[in-house]
């Protein structure tokens, strides 16, 4: 089952462990984090349920390409990771 991980930015707002999930995609991964944490959705995926401008999603070490469907593949291994964009000077 792949593991999904999030950045300590995101986990300051929610109590979010690695979790290994059913999924053959990033978005079947993403929607099973989101059956057990709800509130996550919003702070990762937009209105019509792409990624945020301001998060990256990577499978091992390369970013999703479909932001919008979240269509990319995993493997039953794979590692995925969620990390929130920090602007600032």
């Amino acid at each position: 089952m792949p593991r999904v991980s999030f950045t300590s930015a995101l986990q300051r707002f929610l109590a979010v462990p690695p979790m290994r999930v059913e999924g053959a995609t990033v978005g079947e991964a993403l929607d099973a984090v989101f059956a057990e944490r709800p509130a996550l959705r919003g702070y990762v995926l937009d209105d019509q349920g792409a990624v945020r401008r301001h998060v990256a999603v990577y499978v091992g070490g390369d970013p999703v390409r479909d932001r919008t469907r979240l269509s990319d593949p995993v493997a039953a291994d794979a590692e995925i990771y969620v990390l929130q964009a920090l602007t600032g000077g």
